[in-house]
């Protein structure tokens, strides 16, 4: 394809959804010749699954149409609307506000803010004239409301042709003419095949908390994963994760046979705060985990700002993130990217925080 030849094939297809609730959606879907994943422009520019061979990134949801915002109330069930669209692999919480309903001051804040559900503009796909010929879906998502917020998001998500991988890089601007508040959650959600009982989380972490009382019943077993599970309310925990020299920090997710994965790597001076959340309920339910790189943790940002975990944006000034997913096929990848992994840690310890990192 366009002169290549065979070693990079690749393919592009856009197209959009008809009936119900996804009417109008419009998809990106990216097949490097290895990888497939589908970008969606119509919901904040948020990735619904990603594939290679028999591995799937994502996860099986209740809610089973790719949901247009216009049907969404965010306002609905507290606050809670949000939820009526959560079925992707990637979807980013901001950008005025992340993490739970409630109030903030005189400010009734929703959950995870409004980015998932702002259809982005001025999308483009590129592709690098020169090898290694890296594919790029670009776009913009604006979050601007009189008074309060004026944001800008370019994405760019990315891969190279045969590779089990791909890129997120983001750049978040403040258009306005005041210093403004922000906040920002990658909210990556897995589950089977990767998913499944004695499944495991490893991270390079310095320290782990419960998100709450009900997280703290199972501390001793944070990393580890139960099966499908009926009547299990999800469970989160706070994470800080060493990194190496350059601030970067690898983490992952692996089946309980440690020969098929999950690698997230990116900056812990972009996304100082990680989160697990782990939803093991029924699959009919929804069987899921998160693993959710922040500019903090998921609580109200009334609770985020007193704990200083929310960062400001000067007039015109931007932050950047990057984030770089990968498929691991092998026993050999896994084992390889646990290496990595014990590398940043260098032997450093992880301490155990039995009581949430605040006081709610």
């Amino acid at each position: 394809m366009l002169g290549l030849g065979d070693a990079y094939a690749f393919s592009i297809r856009q197209y959009v959804l008809h009936g119900g609730k996804q009417e109008g959606v419009s998809l990106i879907e990216i097949d490097n010749g290895h990888l497939v994943f589908t970008v969606i422009p119509t919901r904040g520019m948020g990735i619904l699954e990603a594939r290679a061979g028999d591995i799937a990134l994502g996860w099986d949801s209740p809610v089973r149409e790719v949901v247009n915002p216009a049907f969404i109330d965010l306002e609905a069930r507290g606050g809670l609307g949000w939820l009526d669209g959560f079925n992707e692999m990637l979807v980013r919480g901001g950008f005025a506000w992340s993490g739970h309903p409630g109030l903030d001051g005189e400010h009734r804040l929703t959950l995870h803010g409004r980015a998932g559900n702002t259809p982005a503009s001025r999308v483009e796909i590129t592709v690098d004239p020169e090898p290694p010929h890296r594919i790029r879906v670009r776009g913009v998502v604006r979050e601007a409301t009189f008074k309060f917020a004026d944001f800008e998001m370019a994405t760019e998500i990315s891969t190279l042709p045969g590779e089990a991988a791909f890129r997120i890089s983001d750049r978040l601007t403040n258009r306005s003419d005041y210093e403004r508040e922000f906040q920002i959650l990658y909210h990556g959600n897995f589950g089977p095949p990767l998913l499944e009982e004695n499944a495991a989380f490893v991270g390079a972490i310095r320290d782990v908390a419960p998100f709450n009382t009900y997280a703290a019943r199972d501390l001793d077993s944070w990393p580890r994963y139960r099966g499908p599970t009926g009547h299990f309310d999800e469970q989160a925990y706070t994470l800080w994760p060493y990194a190496n020299d350059d601030n970067r920090t690898t983490a992952m997710l692996h089946n309980a046979a440690a020969d098929r994965g999950v690698a997230i790597r990116y900056r812990v001076d972009q996304l100082p705060g990680l989160t697990l959340w782990k939803n093991t309920d029924t699959r009919q339910q929804g069987y899921v985990t998160g693993i959710e790189p922040g500019s903090g943790f998921p609580y109200n940002r009334a609770i985020e700002r007193e704990a200083g975990r929310v960062p400001t944006l000067a007039p015109g000034a931007s932050r950047e993130f990057e984030l770089d997913y990968a498929i691991l096929a092998t026993r050999d990848q896994v084992t390889a990217v646990d290496d990595e992994i014990a590398g940043i840690r260098a032997g450093r310890e992880t301490h155990i925080h039995t009581e949430p990192p605040v006081k709610r």
